[in-house]
């Protein structure tokens, strides 16, 4: 027992060190004070994924088409705005896309950094809603170990970037990302448009390509950052890389599963099968309304071959009658 004491005293003695050294530019901006209502946050998150289920076993799926096109586009504005704020600001301040220390001084530019930084933190948090719209719609198989390690890790950690290091090298992989959410919710608004829409979003094979290139390109900026020993803290820059390998492997195994694994067959009578299962795989990332279209065509398909083979059955008899 008296280990567990010491070791508890030792890590609250730890943290109010780590707040000595904490930007104190941001200490009094929302949720930034402590790290209790993020957490509180992120532990709501996880109850509702066990209990969310269970409430909607016995009852009918929301559809929620026009809350998802809302959503889905003002995530694309709000990614927007962090993408510009960094570009402009880091534009502004001269970073270097090679090494950039933080600089916790009160320069216009530096703030507006840190400003659009916390935003991408508050994004995170947002983003907690697409799990929300899954569970609410029952599409619970695409509430994957990814889908949750994704959005609860980058909420909780992206705190601790904003607490200690809301500049520097942290704005290079928020700016990257910003951007590329920009495609992403851009797809997802389009697809809960409905079917006119859908037929033309061909693209989202290379939105996860473009995502895996992500990791792969801030493993790289990491290790350069290191190998040319910038003043960042280091042992963020190994925690990232080992963050950034985790999403390579997972997001990996999606691509793989996805697109790799059920390649359409060349036969004729399986195309049309083929493209079915498609549809339903293009949702298996956020399941939106064409995941349910596309179970839909499924449906449809199966019960063709039923009425012919009953058909078939009606002509036998009627010969050998």
């Amino acid at each position: 027992m008296e280990i567990v004491t010491h070791l508890i005293n030792d890590t609250i003695e730890f943290y109010k060190w780590t707040l000595t050294i904490a930007d104190k530019r941001v200490q009094k901006w929302p949720l930034m004070d402590n790290p209790l209502p993020t957490l509180a946050i992120s532990t709501s998150y996880l109850l509702f994924l066990w209990l969310g289920p269970k409430y909607m076993k016995n009852r009918e799926p929301f559809q929620l088409r026009k809350t998802l096109i809302v959503y889905n586009f003002s995530m694309v504005f709000l990614n927007f705005f962090i993408f510009k704020e960094l570009f402009m600001a880091a534009r502004g301040a001269n970073y270097s896309y090679i090494c950039q220390s933080v600089d916790y001084s009160d320069d216009p530019n530096e703030v507006r950094v840190a400003g659009a930084l916390w935003w991408y933190f508050v994004s995170k948090g947002i983003e907690y809603l697409d799990t929300v719209f899954f569970i609410l719609r029952k599409k619970f198989n695409q509430v994957t170990f990814l889908h949750v390690y994704h959005h609860c890790s980058m909420f909780t950690l992206w705190w601790i970037g904003i607490k200690w290091v809301a500049g520097g090298q942290s704005f290079f992989g928020a700016h990257m990302n910003a951007a590329i959410h920009v495609l992403m919710y851009l797809y997802y608004g389009l697809a809960s448009c409905g079917p006119k829409i859908q037929k033309y979003l061909w693209w989202k094979k290379y939105l996860t390509i473009i995502q895996m290139i992500q990791f792969h390109v801030t493993i790289g900026h990491t290790a350069l950052s290191l190998y040319v020993n910038c003043d960042f803290p280091h042992w963020m820059h190994y925690s990232l890389i080992c963050y950034a390998v985790t999403f390579i492997i997972l997001f990996g195994n999606f691509y793989y599963q996805t697109y790799r694994r059920q390649q359409p067959r060349r036969d004729a009578s399986s195309s049309s099968s083929s493209k079915a299962s498609k549809a339903v795989s293009n949702g298996s990332l956020n399941g939106l309304s064409k995941a349910a279209n596309g179970a839909a065509v499924t449906g449809s398909k199966e019960e063709k071959p039923q009425e012919n083979s009953g058909r078939r059955k009606r002509k036998g008899r009627a010969k050998r009658d």
